[in-house]
């Protein structure tokens, strides 16, 4: 069954099986992931993530559902990645949508094309589970979800504001995120916004962005990737969407190490990006990223409030790492 991220919003109450969340919209996955996670808190599930970055890892990440600690009788586990499982991660897959009792597997992925639709996974996923197309279709589905997240900043946009925040941002959904976040620390809750209070956020959006951070990581820009980084942090930028914009490109750093001759497009890097990631292969070794993985899910728990590290030490080392300088080593 296919839903987008309404009506799966709408089910997670009732969510039960497999997922499957694909789109290149972070802030529609982070939104949806927050609200299927604090239900599982609310109902007591076991929650456990895993990050995958080869086909053969599928098999192994599945069987951790079997693998509940003394105190819960059900478990959400969230694998995350950009490959479908070989053949014996397909076999596990399907043995779990078959009987998957009262546990939940979410897998969430980049957008899947019409060709991966086609696949053996993708069919298995749609025919007895849940696979949710993170996108929205009009100018007034992605009004109304930047309304919402207005609303939990506590901001209120006239309409002249509204239509100028949409020119200024293009229709860009997470840029026009960004400039809400900075609209909430310029001004007290429950401000009425217009035209004048918008004009520094917008201001300040045009300086930095976190396409901005990761496009000078992957050239090794180390000095300006730091600069880039201490300006997102005094803006307020959100350290989960910072994290989520350094994800998304070292999995697809860690692909391209793996390719002798990467295939860009597959990998789906636009044509006029691909000099940046050619950089990288000639920058980084397979060697280089193997306690990406680890540092990432680190950061991710210590966002989450788990541990003592600070995630915005961990976001550094994140950053250096991409940039091929890591601050530490094994």
């Amino acid at each position: 069954m296919k839903a987008d991220y309404r009506s799966a919003s709408k089910r997670i109450a009732n969510a039960q099986g497999v997922w499957l969340i694909h789109g290149d919209e972070p802030l529609l996955a982070q939104s949806l992931l927050e609200q299927l996670r604090q239900h599982w808190l609310r109902q007591g599930i076991e929650r456990q993530r895993i990050d995958i970055t080869s086909a053969s890892e599928w098999r192994e990440a599945l069987s951790q559902l079997d693998n509940l600690s003394l105190f819960a009788s059900q478990m959400a586990l969230e694998i995350h990645t950009s490959y479908k499982p070989d053949a014996a991660g397909l076999q596990a897959l399907e043995r779990f949508i078959q009987t998957p009792g009262d546990n939940l597997l979410i897998v969430i992925m980049p957008k899947l094309d019409g060709t991966d639709q086609k696949t053996k996974f993708f069919q298995a996923i749609s025919a007895n589970g849940l696979v949710v197309a993170l996108q929205l279709q009009n100018a007034e589905e992605r009004q109304n979800f930047l309304n919402e997240m207005a609303q939990q900043l506590q901001l209120t946009l006239s309409p002249a504001a509204w239509r100028m925040l949409a020119d200024q941002t293009e229709n860009n959904l997470l840029a026009a995120h960004q400039v809400l976040m900075r609209l909430s620390f310029l001004y007290p809750p429950q401000t009425t916004i217009d035209i004048t209070e918008l004009q520094p956020a917008l201001s300040d959006q045009s300086r930095y962005t976190l396409y901005d951070l990761t496009d000078a990581a992957l050239q090794g820009q180390a000095e300006r990737t730091v600069r880039i980084l201490h300006y997102l942090q005094e803006s307020g930028e959100a350290e989960s969407l910072i994290l989520w914009s350094l994800a998304k490109e070292m999995r697809i750093v860690i692909q391209l190490l793996d390719q002798p001759f990467p295939n860009y497009q597959a990998l789906g890097i636009w044509s006029s990006r691909q000099y940046l990631y050619q950089d990288v292969h000639k920058r980084l070794a397979q060697s280089d990223t193997v306690n990406w993985t680890s540092l990432l899910l680190r950061c991710d728990q210590s966002i989450k409030g788990v541990g003592t590290e600070k995630p915005w030490d961990l976001l550094l080392q994140l950053c250096f790492a991409l940039v091929g300088c890591p601050l530490f080593t094994a």
